[in-house]
């Protein structure tokens, strides 16, 4: 059986994905011990993977090498296995392959059965996924949100940003986002319903950061000069959640704040997490994820590409601000 996959070539420069991964086809290895087979049905976008393509190898996870399959989390069918707790037919989400088709040991790919009576099996990479368990940690845990603060998300329309100031609002707290372009801020506004927005794209961030006042919590998701402006206007004794570093990603810019001094000035403390430091913690938080879904309190718009041939282009839109919501390739199987 041959699997279609995207293999990198080399590394990629900026957003010229299209140069640097090929789609490819493969036989597929014979099944060893601990192994499941995965038809995959969606494969989840997401701009940290971008790290995976540069060779820097102080990042949070080592890089691919070239020559290797694009990685990404997956949802899929297994469609064999010759691992405990995995049967032909179970619904699982798992790190895999960029392809048709991930081989993976179910233990490292971090592979779960999935429970079949979610409807909607997006939900796995949006709200149920680890962009819910990490604005869920990230609110509550890292930047620990207490009812009656102000907190302020970047890239607020993203995944993980939608997610986060939907929790800091059920937590009790006032929510606010930082996004580009007034369409994505009226989303905020008006169907997230969170107290404001601030368009970085409009210009004068500081000066809209300054109408909307001081901010106990900030969960960032972009770094770059955009933590500046937010230091300077974070109340005293706040928290900075640092879960992404957006502006860095294919740059080849390191995040230097100039502001640096304003975390003795203010009293703040910084901290960076990262899910898989928590992973032991998703049934739990996947638990309460999933009663506040059920609830109808969480939302998640999806952008859905359809074609594993068109994965480059919905893996684009991350990075140049085309998205609102949760990116995702849904495969024909």
């Amino acid at each position: 059986m041959d699997n279609q996959f995207w293999r990198i070539e080399r590394r990629p420069e900026g957003t010229d994905f299209a140069s640097a991964l090929a789609l490819v086809d493969e036989p597929l290895a014979d099944l060893e011990d601990g192994e499941i087979r995965i038809r995959n049905a969606m494969l989840s976008m997401d701009a940290g993977t971008r790290l995976w393509l540069t060779d820097r190898e102080d990042g949070y996870q080592p890089p691919l090498p070239v020559g290797a399959p694009m990685t990404g989390l997956v949802v899929g069918e297994v469609v064999a296995s010759r691992a405990d707790g995995f049967a032909q037919g179970d619904l699982v989400r798992a790190f895999g392959v960029w392809g048709a088709f991930s081989q993976v040991d179910a233990a490292m790919s971090g592979a779960i059965v999935l429970d079949p009576s979610v409807q909607d099996r997006r939900a796995w990479f949006g709200p149920l996924g680890m962009n819910g368990w990490t604005a869920l940690w990230g609110i509550e845990e890292t930047g620990a949100a207490k009812e009656g603060e102000r907190v302020l998300v970047s890239a607020a329309a993203g995944s993980t940003g939608i997610l986060a100031v939907q929790v800091a609002k059920l937590l009790g707290c006032e929510a606010w986002g930082i996004a580009g372009g007034a369409e994505k801020c009226r989303f905020l506004t008006e169907d997230m319903e969170i107290a404001g927005a601030i368009d970085y794209k409009a210009g004068n961030v500081g000066a809209q950061l300054d109408a909307a006042g001081g901010f106990d919590v900030y969960f960032d998701n972009v770094g770059g000069p955009l933590l500046d402006e937010v230091l300077t206007r974070m109340n005293h004794y706040g928290r900075v959640a640092v879960c992404g570093l957006l502006s860095d990603y294919g740059s080849g810019q390191r995040t230097t704040p100039k502001e640096f001094d304003q975390i003795l000035m203010r009293r703040l403390r910084v901290e960076g997490f990262f899910s898989p430091d928590f992973m032991d913690q998703g049934e739990r938080l996947t638990a309460r994820l999933k009663s506040w879904l059920d609830e109808g309190k969480l939302h998640m718009p999806y952008d859905v590409t359809r074609g594993l041939e068109n994965t480059l282009t919905a893996y684009e839109k991350l990075f140049k601000g085309g998205n609102i919501g949760k990116v995702i390739v849904e495969l024909d199987t």
